[in-house]
């Protein structure tokens, strides 16, 4: 609309579009007085050299770019907080006995749970931190369903002063899809 001059340009208002619905709304949008950009007394004026500030050409107009490390060397594992089930199964088979913490809730371990694993739901951990006292220096793997409450699990639990969490990478639904089928999922 700009480049052409037909219409009415959306300056300074936003349109949304609510595709359950179907419904479209303008918001009338307010010039922020505090804008670094666009406010009466702007401090940035120009943009900045990127190539500068990254200390590093735009693009790669090279041809024959290759990986630095190729896909074969790349395993779950690279990431150091986490841990795969094969791995966790592979330290079960050796005869380790590691700290399983499972954050699901109480109608999810009715389920099914590994054997071992203590339970501390997700949401009541942070008052719950008491009952793991004496464990900051022991290896503390935490699982959930698929992983994404674990992840957060281990967060909190990095926060307050535990040092070796890890995620179990897909949780109790990885286990029970690539270590035990006879186990059941939801």
């Amino acid at each position: 609309k700009l480049i052409t001059g037909i219409g009415e340009p959306m300056i300074n208002r936003l349109l949304l579009f609510d595709a359950l619905k179907m419904k479209f709304r303008e918001l009338k949008l307010k010039k922020n007085p505090d804008c670094v950009v666009c406010s009466d007394h702007p401090t940035i004026k120009e943009l900045i050299d990127y190539e500068a500030f990254c200390g590093m050409p735009a693009h790669d107009h090279s041809h024959n770019a290759e990986l630095q490390s190729k896909p074969e060397n790349i395993t779950a594992n690279s990431n150091p907080n986490e841990i795969t089930v094969q791995e966790l199964k592979a330290r079960l088979d050796a005869g380790e006995k590691p700290f399983i913490l499972d954050v699901r809730n109480p109608n999810e371990w009715e389920i099914v749970r590994l054997n071992g694993a203590v339970l501390i739901p997700l949401p009541e951990l942070p008052n719950r931190l008491h009952e793991l006292k004496g464990k900051e220096e022991t290896e503390i793997l935490v699982h959930c369903k698929m992983g994404g409450r674990s992840a957060q699990a281990c967060e909190i639990l990095r926060q307050h002063g535990f040092k070796h969490v890890k995620n179990v990478v897909g949780g109790i639904n990885a286990w029970a899809t690539q270590i035990d089928p006879s186990l059941p999922t939801y």
